[in-house]
């Protein structure tokens, strides 16, 4: 294995870093509440970073998803990036390619996914679906969502007539929504159940990716804030306390992004890789969750603060650890792949 980024890939995340760090500061972060930020959103695209995912494949999203999550920044790319753009690429009829990607590349349509499936979406023989999913992350941004019924066939769904939208919100702010399809249109994407399990296994490899950025992101304030802060005359850092706290947090941080460099590697070299999501997504929720409650514990007070930047990577990071699953169904799920030599 090597994890070394190419070129493109190098220059895509350091651009993306740029942009991220630019415009997806405290103060715009505050203004958009628990909405998208619209201008980050087209410089992104703007840029050629969703169409990206396309040529750089699921190691490049990874890596770029790791600046997102350094700055926490509020724009539907992950799920836009996995379940458009890559769904398509790797799953879509050529004419659904040559018809959806083009819109989605350049952001003027936004996919959301409904996943994982939900067992009370139905399909009938034309293809309207009927049924209701109670969260869906970044719906209320999106113009089509991907959702895979109860026998995990997936239908990819323009929003519109046949389909409602409730407001939900999250523990992070991911305008996210509850939807409801009555007799909805949709078109299939890919043949049985094997997109399904695919994009599944994908989705899990990138937010485990997201992940780690916010983790990170989250230990760099906290090493800030411990090197400036005194206590007694000495900066909270030179504590040993304090030195072997970050020094775990840094460990499960990288636990996290080398499970989710290695699973993407996999994806991207044409090798099976869903036992490896599932690390992956068990180390982004079981390790996310302890790095984003060291970030905040070392801020002390400040950290409860729900105002202050470190606090945001706690919330982003409790969300994934949700999303991604607990640690538990998680492992089962895992050690049920494994025993059936999966």
């Amino acid at each position: 294995m090597d994890f070394t980024p190419t070129e493109a890939q190098t220059e895509a995340r350091d651009l993306a870093a740029r942009i991220f760090g630019d415009l997806a500061t405290h103060d715009r972060l505050k203004a958009a509440g628990t909405g998208s930020d619209p201008e980050l959103w087209k410089a992104l695209c703007a840029a050629g970073l969703v169409a990206a995912a396309e040529e750089l494949g699921l190691l490049g999203l990874v890596l770029l998803l790791e600046e997102q999550g350094r700055t926490t920044a509020q724009v539907p790319y992950a799920a836009s990036c996995v379940y458009g753009v890559l769904a398509l690429t790797a799953h879509g009829s050529a004419e659904q390619r040559g018809r959806l990607l083009p819109a989605v590349e350049d952001g003027s349509a936004v996919v959301a996914g409904a996943f994982p499936a939900q067992t009370g979406v139905r399909a009938s023989a034309r293809g309207e679906l009927t049924g209701t999913v109670p969260v869906v992350p970044w719906l209320r941004d999106a113009t089509h969502v991907l959702v895979a019924d109860a026998g995990r066939q997936l239908w990819l769904v323009p929003l519109g007539e046949g389909t409602g939208i409730e407001e939900v919100e999250l523990t992070a702010p991911w305008s996210a929504g509850r939807l409801t399809l009555e007799g909805a249109w949709a078109e299939p994407l890919g043949p049985g159940t094997g997109a399904y399990t695919d994009v599944l296994a994908t989705a899990r490899t990138a937010f485990a990716g997201l992940q780690a950025g916010v983790c990170a992101g989250s230990l760099v304030r906290a090493v800030a804030h411990t090197n400036t802060r005194e206590q007694f005359g000495r900066p909270l850092a030179n504590r040993q306390a304090v030195q072997l706290r970050a020094a775990d947090a840094h460990m499960d941080t990288e636990a996290i992004r080398v499970t989710a460099y290695e699973a993407a590697w996999r994806r991207d070299a044409g090798l099976p890789y869903a036992t490896h999501a599932l690390t992956a997504a068990w180390w982004a929720s079981e390790a996310g969750h302890r790095v984003v409650h060291t970030g905040q514990h070392l801020h002390g007070g400040a950290g409860a603060d729900l105002d202050h930047p470190v606090h945001r990577h706690f919330l982003w990071g409790r969300q994934l650890d949700a999303y991604l699953g607990c640690g538990a169904e998680v492992l089962q799920e895992l050690g049920e792949l494994i025993a059936n030599g999966e």
